[in-house]
């Protein structure tokens, strides 16, 4: 008699909490225990900061940093060795050489997606053209936007001015050139590419997305393909995790979407205590999942955000808990619930090592405002 030997049934994946979640990014993030790590190598390991003002990418390094001073991140973008340019979701980053050169030819898809929304406008130009006119523009001299429109638009005199402006910035890498970026400094907005700045050729089209999922993992994991794609800004990576999975290996979160990981990657345990931090608006931490109940409670949705104008935000306990600004004379912190008198102390601790950090020799006072509501 012939007995079958029956395969046995996969495995459930194990299933994460949102602290579990929170610990896990916040450890990959450097925010659960601050990182000698020099400041350079931090933008690389976070694959890069959001930038669309000059300050957060500071804030957000003495957040994550031990030892950081301003000067750590200005003078490396001083000797371009970090830039600032359009990658992810459309929006301005800090990044590294490598990261500039790497990632803003894999985010390409998502530009040319955002292009088609200024068809109407850009009727009748040749974007190819427009594309080699722009670069000659601006590795000649580096240009602010309205420069650009204005020479642009003598060429398509019936075009949309913006959208003119807005293809060059799509069709091709632009870099802001300092003293825009640095500590201390002001200066307007003016471009040239990547390869002219950097001195350096583009890197070749990705043939695929693997290694960037792999390194979105390492500094955001564990996460979903469709949290890698709200990070990115692109669609359909889910054939990349497909081909690493055997390399991964997989969770679910409590509603039972599966979460992707590196087999050595850190999930400390969901009690590790986390100390407060104070973020810069736009931080990376709470833009780079499409569940963001991992950092974000789902009673505070929202709360970092009026309108168009993203807020600084406080983390308690690994979680937002509220916001913050800068006065004149006084770091303001508005919880957006009570906090006991341990945790007022920790944070005002945290506030005064990030005036000292950020502001040395300004006198702050630290104040709690209104717990908003």
């Amino acid at each position: 008699m012939t007995t079958t030997k029956r395969s046995a049934a996969p495995s459930p994946a194990a299933v994460l909490g949102p602290r579990a979640l929170n610990r896990a990014t916040l450890e990959r993030q450097l925010l659960l225990r601050r990182s000698p790590m020099p400041a350079v190598d931090a933008v690389g390991h976070l694959l890069g900061l959001q930038a669309q003002n000059v300050k957060p990418p500071y804030y957000a390094l003495a957040a994550r940093l031990d030892g950081f001073t301003p000067e750590a991140l200005s003078r490396p973008m001083a000797e371009r060795e970090v830039v600032r340019i359009v990658t992810m979701r459309s929006t301005i980053h800090t990044h590294t050489v490598r990261d500039c050169l790497t990632l803003r030819p894999l985010v390409q898809p998502a530009r040319d997606r955002e292009l088609k929304q200024f068809r109407e406008g850009l009727a009748g130009v040749d974007l190819d053209r427009l594309a080699a006119l722009a670069r000659d523009l601006v590795e000649a001299e580096p240009r602010t936007m309205k420069q650009l429109r204005e020479a642009l638009l003598r060429e398509w005199p019936d075009a949309d001015p913006g959208a003119l402006a807005v293809a060059a910035r799509c069709k091709l890498p632009l870099v802001q050139v300092t003293p825009r970026g640095l500590w201390g400094r002001s200066g307007q907005v003016r471009l040239t590419t990547a390869e002219h700045w950097l001195g350096r050729p583009a890197e070749p089209f990705p043939t695929t997305p693997d290694e960037t999922v792999l390194r979105y993992l390492a500094a955001f994991g564990p996460a979903s393909v469709k949290d890698m794609q709200t990070w990115a800004g692109l669609t359909r990576l889910r054939e990349a995790f497909e081909r690493l999975r055997p390399r991964l290996v997989t969770f679910r979160d409590e509603s039972g979407v599966e979460l992707f990981d590196l087999p050595d990657a850190p999930r400390p345990d969901p009690g590790t205590p986390a100390p407060p931090r104070f973020l810069p608006e736009f931080d990376n931490l709470l833009l780079s999942h499409a569940d963001r109940t991992r950092v974000v409670p789902p009673e505070y949705r929202g709360r970092s955000w009026q309108g168009n104008v993203a807020h600084r935000t406080l983390l308690v306990d690994g979680f937002l808990a509220g916001l913050w600004r800068l006065d004149e004379d006084a770091l303001v912190v508005e919880p957006f619930g009570r906090l006991d008198a341990a945790r007022r102390e920790e944070v005002a601790a945290e506030g005064e090592r990030m005036l000292r950090v950020m502001h040395p020799g300004a006198a702050y006072d630290i104040r709690f405002g209104t717990v908003r509501g």
